[in-house]
């Protein structure tokens, strides 16, 4: 069974950085996991989850928010557990926890070369925007919606 929980630096930390390195591939500069993970811990927002299976993870996701629009960061699914609604349920949490804080819209966005997943997205509800972004609206928290 697969479970979401808040990211520990301390239990979760190398998993993370070997699932980022082994989906992402990024090797250094200001996407390097161990900085990413620093500076999102650093924040101490409560936006940070991991996806665990048998105490493994599986998935993560980061989400950010600014006060007026939500983000989600580092949606990553271990290859041997795609296509099982690990994805789905990390970007459901994220959004989840984004409502509850007021969002009014979410958005993302997709690296050049891998605009395949943004299918995934779309089925979730987001929508490619003019801005090579995307975004959904929460119309829960938008007054008069």
């Amino acid at each position: 069974m697969t479970r979401i929980d808040l990211y520990s630096n301390d239990t979760h930390r190398t998993q993370v950085v070997s699932l980022w390195q082994q989906v992402f591939g990024h090797a250094g500069g200001h996407n390097d996991a161990c900085v990413a993970i620093d500076k999102k811990v650093e924040a101490n927002d409560g936006f940070f989850f991991v996806a665990l299976r048998d105490g493994r993870v599986i998935g993560t996701t980061l989400a950010g928010y600014d006060g007026h629009r939500g983000w989600l960061y580092s949606v990553a699914v271990h290859p041997l557990y795609r296509q099982r609604g690990v994805g789905s349920a990390l970007v459901a949490h994220a959004e989840a926890a984004l409502t509850r804080r007021g969002c009014m819209k979410i958005n993302l966005q997709i690296v050049s070369g891998n605009e395949s997943v943004a299918a995934f997205y779309e089925a979730l509800g987001f929508a490619v925007e003019p801005r090579v972004s995307m975004g959904k609206k929460v119309a829960a928290n938008i007054p008069g919606a």
